[in-house]
């Protein structure tokens, strides 16, 4: 590949076809990532000599892709917006001979302007949830990734048959918009589905349970003993774990918080504020599972295969894995505290 400063053929078309588009020299550099004295340059080579390639291009090894196979892996993304670095791959290694690796694939697709991001809305947060997510990164932004592995996490989630919305990340350019009614986006979520409870710390995965039913104060009694206490348990001994849980109404119910007060000599209670995923360890542990269920050969077809397919997923979730995103709470809060309260990117 040659140096740093040097565009391919789609990059300079690119500045180029921005350019006579109307877009202005700044427009265009924030479109295409590169800076106003390039955009600029570019243009100038264009005008004066119909300049499109670079006399530097020589230089280095030789990009495995060119601009037509540039072309071949943009149809790729456009006939599946939710295919993976490794099935773009893949199908773009089918019937040629000059095959590539899926770094190379993703560095093409970065330099063609392609990100891979789940769709979203960004929340619409109240001043009060505010307020509630500031108070709670200033009481825990001295917390220390040791403090942070002392926490157990649990939640429970729904899984669709087809997927669960906001859940597939897809593939766009940079200036396509993120919502999901945008062109490529995943579909609605349907066909039935199957939720789940589960909980793990940075020292243990625990159990998965399915849950058939809308968790009713009793039936998260249920949880708590069954589940929460024997793990709490084993992989805090000493009393020196803190448990969990979100603000759904049956974790509010007075015969919950009386079961707390019972057991408060074996672990505390951390509630995290409301409307905070970006908090929450077990979001990102979701999102491992339905990666995991959506690459399987064979895809789920009825509620029983799917919830075979979530237990079989879960079980294989790394030590790496699920410690990572407990490592990265410190930085969590921090986001928080940075947007004064405010959703992040977490």
């Amino acid at each position: 590949m040659g140096k740093k400063g040097d565009l391919s053929e789609f990059e300079r078309g690119r500045i180029v076809g921005a350019r006579r588009a109307g877009l202005s020299i700044s427009e265009t550099a924030q479109l295409v990532g590169f800076s106003r004295t390039t955009v600029s340059r570019v243009y100038r080579e264009w005008s004066e000599k119909k300049k499109m390639s670079s006399k530097r291009q020589s230089c280095g090894r030789k990009c495995l892709v060119d601009v037509k196979g540039q072309l071949k892996m943009g149809r790729l993304i456009q006939d599946d917006r939710k295919a993976t670095v490794a099935q773009i791959t893949t199908r773009y290694n089918q019937e040629t001979q000059n095959t590539i690796s899926e770094r190379t694939a993703r560095r093409t697709l970065k330099q063609m302007g392609y990100i891979n991001r789940r769709p979203h809305r960004v929340p619409v947060l109240s001043a009060k949830s505010r307020k509630l997510r500031l108070e709670f990164a200033e009481a825990h932004q001295k917390w220390t990734v040791t403090d942070w592995k002392n926490v157990a996490w649990s939640s429970g989630t729904r899984f669709q048959l087809q997927h669960s919305c906001g859940r597939v990340k897809i593939w766009h350019e940079q200036q396509e918009s993120l919502d999901p009614s945008s062109p490529g986006s995943p579909a609605p979520a349907g066909g039935g589905g199957v939720t789940v409870w589960g909980i793990f710390s940075w020292h243990k995965l625990g159990p998965l349970v399915p849950i058939e039913r809308c968790l009713s104060a009793t039936d998260y009694l249920g949880l708590l003993g069954d589940h929460v206490h024997p793990f709490m348990s084993t992989v805090y001994p000493s009393a020196d774990g803190c448990f969990q849980q979100g603000n759904a109404p049956c974790h509010n119910a007075d015969v919950i918080s009386n079961w707390f007060l019972e057991h408060k000599e074996e672990f505390t209670v951390l509630r995290l504020p409301p409307q905070s995923p970006d908090l929450n360890a077990m979001e990102h542990l979701w999102e491992m599972v339905e990666r995991e269920v959506r690459t399987m050969a064979a895809q789920p077809t009825s509620q029983q295969q799917l919830r075979d397919a979530i237990v079989s997923a879960w079980t294989k979730a790394s030590e790496e894995s699920f410690r990572h995103v407990v490592e990265s709470m410190p930085q969590r809060v921090k986001a928080v505290l940075k947007a004064k309260g405010g959703p992040t990117r977490y």
